[in-house]
């Protein structure tokens, strides 16, 4: 049945797909899918209810489902009406596959951040953690900046590779592409504000996608851990004790996770703490971080070839 609909993912158009996400990083903005998604999706917002709890709810559900749906259902389209040129085929798959990839965005990231810190350029760091994260790094310290990067370089680790990776071996490419676009729908509008009930239904139905593959990546993590010699059995404990703290139902998993394996603890003041702080947070972590999540990438990535060439 998968592979009558068109959900079968592709060895061949995964491995391009990664390694041109690994070596050249996102796409141009103009040509990027996930743009094309911020844009449908600010427009579509602007359409929906500002009052009333109820209207609120329905419209956001509605665009909760609307745009993912549309979106997979595109790529789909697009990928049937190319199939009389199998190459053309191949290349508009691998393109919008790489597109739900951010690996290579992820570390230039976090790269960013280090070369900062380590230059004493604090308000050059705060501004780069904003590629990162949500938080509001205007008075964060240098310690506060490396702990947020580090829980960054681990949560995104989710979001960016394996959640799309794991949706793509499961449902093809229009898995990876619904995937990404409720995670794209999620930052846009889930977040608690004035119109929060606009954005609870995306909330939720990214918290229920995110479920599995949140834990496979704390899974990732600690098993790369392991093969650079970092502290697995806290990082398990950490995780085990942790990771309910967080108010997402899974960015703690990934996060407390890393915790365990670097020593540190990874703190939001008024909001959670992981981790137990035996190593002070200091900027050569975040290169620490980035090689364990590094390593996670190849291992997931390895894993998901192997089951998408079955």
């Amino acid at each position: 049945m998968i592979e009558l609909l068109g959900l079968e993912g592709s060895a061949s158009v995964l491995a391009a797909a990664l390694l041109i996400d690994f070596a050249f990083g996102e796409l141009p903005a103009a040509a990027h899918p996930v743009v094309w998604m911020g844009k449908v999706a600010r427009a579509m917002e602007g359409q929906l209810p500002r009052s009333g709890a109820a209207r609120q709810l329905l419209g956001g559900a509605a665009l909760a489902l609307i745009l993912p749906i549309g979106f997979a259902g595109m790529s789909l389209g697009l990928s049937r009406l190319a199939r009389p040129w199998p190459i053309a085929d191949w290349v508009l798959q691998v393109l919008t596959l790489t597109a739900m990839f951010a690996a290579r965005a992820l570390g230039d990231a976090a790269r960013e951040m280090e070369r900062a810190l380590h230059a004493g350029q604090l308000e050059r760091a705060r501004s780069g953690l904003r590629s990162l994260c949500s938080r509001d790094p205007s008075q964060l310290s240098e310690p506060e900046l490396v702990g947020a990067t580090i829980e960054s370089v681990a949560e995104n680790a989710s979001d960016s590779f394996v959640a799309p990776l794991f949706y793509y071996v499961l449902l093809g490419l229009p898995g990876a592409v619904a995937y990404r676009a409720v995670n794209t729908l999620d930052a846009m509008v889930g977040y608690r504000g004035r119109y929060e009930y606009l954005g609870k239904a995306s909330a939720r139905l990214d918290d229920l996608l995110n479920f599995i593959p949140a834990r496979l990546t704390a899974l990732a993590l600690l098993l790369a851990g392991a093969l650079l010699g970092k502290n697995v059995r806290a990082g398990l404990s950490i995780w085990h004790r942790d990771a309910r703290t967080t108010a997402s139902p899974n960015a703690g998993r990934p996060m407390a996770a890393m915790a365990g394996l670097l020593g540190v603890r990874l703190e939001k003041a008024g909001h959670y703490a992981l981790g137990d702080a035996r190593i002070s947070l200091t900027e050569p972590l975040i290169g620490d971080a980035w090689r364990v999540v590094r390593l996670t990438f190849a291992l997931t990535a390895l894993s998901a070839l192997a089951l998408a060439a079955r």
